[in-house]
């Protein structure tokens, strides 16, 4: 491959939902073709989000950038078309139809972003909102129901009013120690 060939970093509109299911779909294409030397890494950059469900802390990924996937390739000859013909694929962003290749220096901080998002410690999102009824199930007060009367975000933690003895009274309970009130 001669110097002017050198391999540019694209962004690819992808139905969103589907980039990792999309990105095996051009691994697979661009290896039946025979097109390993012009298509280089594939990221989608993702976070780990972690939910409650039922009690159990569940973690999950999530796009950083949905409906976006980022190519290291040669767009020249078949390439560019095999590509925008992956099932999925919306196209290439650019100018008067022409792709528009990201800089070494943002592909680099996409790519640190990806690092720093994928050894990112535990961020929760809030499953909880204020006024909901839930149960408690683990601490002191395990067993008890309560409404949610404040969701401190940055602590992980809920204000909750419970009823003890008759009186009203708020607690602060951990995400983990509470899980929602199913009403049948």
């Amino acid at each position: 491959m001669s110097i002017d060939q050198e391999k540019k970093w694209y962004v690819l509109r992808a139905i969103s939902g589907k980039e990792k299911k999309i990105k095996q779909y051009i691994e697979a294409e661009i290896t039946r073709s025979g097109l390993q030397d012009y298509v280089g890494q594939i990221v989608i950059p993702v976070e780990k989000v972690f939910t409650i469900r039922n009690g159990k802390k569940i973690s999950q990924e999530k796009n950083y950038y949905p409906g976006y996937i980022f190519v290291e390739a040669t767009l020249i000859g078949e390439v560019p078309h095999l590509i925008k013909n992956i099932p999925g694929i919306i196209g290439f962003p650019g100018v008067n139809g022409e792709p528009v290749y990201l800089t070494e220096e943002e592909m680099n901080k996409i790519i640190g972003k990806a690092q720093e998002l994928a050894t990112a410690t535990e961020t929760m999102s809030t499953p909880y909102a204020v006024g909901e009824t839930v149960k408690i199930i683990e601490g002191g007060f395990g067993g008890f129901e309560g409404t949610i009367e404040e969701v401190l975000e940055e602590k992980k933690k809920l204000k909750v009013t419970v009823r003890i003895f008759g009186r009203k009274t708020p607690i602060e309970v951990a995400f983990t120690q509470v899980e929602r009130e199913i009403n049948t």
